[in-house]
């Protein structure tokens, strides 16, 4: 079993990882999923460090998720109503 250092991934490189894993149904340890997108049927799922929940821009963002879909969120998880691209922008931040 190798030792994963996601710390040491570029952040844009590492989400777009996540992508390939869409279709996963485990989350790691010390990770949440969630699905960004504007349009209902382009979101797509990331898997991203619980870290990121200290984040600003990040609890913003699930501020309008709050205020967007309140506790109901269409895909069954948690949905952020977001342009992807800005999302991973904004993630290169959070690291």
């Amino acid at each position: 079993m190798g030792i994963r250092l996601p710390g040491v991934l570029r952040p844009r490189h590492f989400l777009r990882r996540a992508i390939f894993t869409s279709m996963a149904t485990d989350v790691p340890k010390g990770h949440l999923a969630v699905y960004v997108g504007e349009n209902q049927t382009t979101k797509k799922r990331y898997v991203v460090p619980v870290s990121f929940l200290n984040q600003p821009t990040f609890q913003e963002l699930l501020s309008r998720a709050e205020e967007e879909y309140g506790f109901v969120h269409p895909k069954g998880g948690l949905t952020i109503p977001c342009n992807e691209e800005l999302f991973i922008n904004l993630s290169s931040y959070w690291h």
